[in-house]
């Protein structure tokens, strides 16, 4: 039989037990709640990471956008100085070929005016015309103001016996030559062979007065129109072939004159 020592001994061993193992529950639960809350913790966390990575990713795709408007923006500009360069090396080649032309036509006025040879300025205007303007078929028609009538005293690759002779004021050509206005064609690319109508006509004329005309029927290149360019040599070659052609007749007439007055002067004095 135990003694009450012994009872009070078991007693508080039993006590001891007792709230040792509300402790270790105590501790499961805290430890539990731990758990618990670690892991609510990595979901928050989660969820914070989601959140801000979703942030990150719409200021990233804000920034995208943005770059891509730039990017349009500077693509746009692009085009446009493209197209700018385009059209200054357009218009740097029609300006290389201006003066290119110009200076040939320089060339040729010095020529045409280097000698007073009639048949010398007639070679030398048709090789201009072929050279410079580009033309195949024509005819160089002079005005006789005694008839007051055109007819062809040069051409290239028409026969001269096949252009009929022009009365002043008639069809084309004469009226190119009474008005001292030029001629052309609205359509090139229709134009079909007619010796009184050619595709350009241009008189010769010194200041307001026609001595002849320079008629075009076909071009070696061909084109669907005339360049500002073209009106321009049309217009120089025009007067200085006037200008050339009226002096070597003017000199040939007085060389006629003087080769006269001299074999009647030979004349006289044997």
């Amino acid at each position: 039989m135990a003694s009450d020592d012994d009872k009070g001994m078991l007693n508080r061993a039993d006590e001891f037990l007792q709230v040792f193992k509300k402790g270790a529950e105590f501790t499961q639960e805290l430890m539990r709640e731990n758990e618990r809350l670690r892991f609510e913790l990595l979901r928050i966390e989660e969820v914070v990471r989601d959140k801000d990575s979703g942030g990150h990713n719409l200021v990233l795709q804000k920034r995208i956008d943005e770059l891509e408007r730039e990017k349009a923006e500077i693509l746009e500009r692009i085009h446009k100085v493209e197209a700018e360069n385009q059209d200054f090396a357009n218009r740097y080649v029609e300006i290389e070929t201006e003066n290119n032309n110009l200076a040939n036509l320089y060339i040729a006025s010095y020529q045409l005016h280097s000698t007073l040879d009639f048949r010398e300025v007639l070679q030398i205007i048709t090789e201009i015309i072929i050279n410079l303007i580009g033309a195949e078929e024509f005819a160089l028609m002079l005005l006789d103001e005694k008839t007051n009538e055109l007819s062809a005293v040069a051409t290239e690759g028409v026969d001269r016996d096949a252009l009929p002779t022009v009365k002043c004021g008639t069809g084309i050509i004469g009226g190119v030559a009474k008005t001292g206005e030029n001629h052309f064609v609205d359509d090139m690319s229709s134009y079909e062979l007619d010796f009184l109508s050619p595709m350009v006509c241009i008189p010769l004329k010194i200041k307001e007065h026609v001595i002849g005309v320079i008629a075009i029927y076909k071009l070696l290149i061909q084109k669907t129109r005339f360049e500002q360019v073209d009106y321009e040599l049309f217009t120089l070659l025009a007067g200085h072939a006037a200008t050339a052609i009226f002096s070597s007749r003017l000199y040939s007439e007085s060389e006629r004159k003087l080769s006269t007055i001299q074999s009647f002067i030979d004349l006289l004095t044997k």
